[in-house]
């Protein structure tokens, strides 16, 4: 018979963002942490997230963390900026699992590379109007240049799978002014963005930008070893809800993360 340390923590983790983006963040944790049990949210009745004002998106970050706090969650990851922007420090220490937020993570975790010090970031409106991004590398690192630019255009774009754009004006239209700042590396500041690669890359050498996800996910591994919060039995599953719209949820889940399941509709 197996045994398993009595310290394993069976309890799932709880991923959140606007829509299927965050899939990008949950396909990089189930490679590092295969093992843990995992309910992701995608809350597509309140998307885009990142034309919302900062009190709008606490109230509905609030209900999200009530619905995980129900599902006896052991820890939540904001796989999403624009709420690790603007709702995390309000609410970190007010429920009862760990709360990742990306934006804080992943600065703490490059910033561990003094050679970097001109950064640009692209982002949500929201996300950019707090400069989350450069606060938080200038607090590890005060002689870093960071440049935010905001591409409001990008998410409804890969939400809504439009297809008939102007190309230039979407894509190079935010990506010029970045360039010209000439940083070293360029973080896609939502978790969106990367399956506009295809597209960022006729403008811009493709090594040059950073998709967080996954520093995110070997930041969160580490953590939940540090924590003994690590599920040691061998297998794990995932349950997906979302907020509106369950079948065209899977439908668009297809460009991040393939899903077997249409997600359970969980209405906040």
């Amino acid at each position: 018979m197996e045994t398993f340390n009595n310290k394993t923590d069976t309890r799932p983790i709880g991923v959140m963002d606007s829509g299927v983006g965050g899939l990008t963040v949950l396909k990089q944790l189930l490679s590092v942490c295969p093992n843990e049990n995992y309910i992701y949210f995608g809350d597509t009745k309140n998307l885009p997230y990142g034309e919302k004002s900062k009190e709008e998106l606490i109230e509905i970050v609030k209900e999200i963390f009530e619905f995980f706090k129900k599902q006896n969650v052991k820890a939540v990851v904001l796989a999403c900026n624009t709420t690790s922007a603007t709702a995390y420090e309000e609410l970190k220490n007010k429920y009862p699992f760990k709360i990742y937020p990306l934006i804080q993570s992943v600065a703490k975790y490059m910033s561990a590379d003094k050679g970097l010090l001109k950064l640009g970031v692209m982002a949500t409106e929201a996300t950019v109007k707090t400069k989350t991004y450069t606060k938080e590398f200038k607090k590890y690192n005060p002689d870093i240049e960071v440049m935010e630019q905001a591409c409001p255009l990008w998410v409804p774009i890969v939400e809504k799978q439009i297809k008939n754009y102007d190309e230039k004006k979407a894509i190079f239209g935010y990506l010029k002014n970045i360039l010209e700042f000439n940083p070293q590396k360029i973080i896609l500041g939502c978790t969106h963005y990367p399956y506009l690669m295809d597209k960022i890359s006729k403008y811009a050498p493709a090594e040059l930008f950073i998709n967080p996800a996954q520093i995110f996910a070997r930041y969160i591994a580490d953590d939940l070893k540090h924590n003994n919060l690590v599920n040691e039995t061998p297998y794990g599953n995932i349950h997906y809800y979302s907020s509106a719209n369950p079948t065209g949820f899977k439908q668009n889940a297809k460009m991040f993360l393939e899903i077997d399941e249409t997600p359970e509709l969980a209405e906040i």
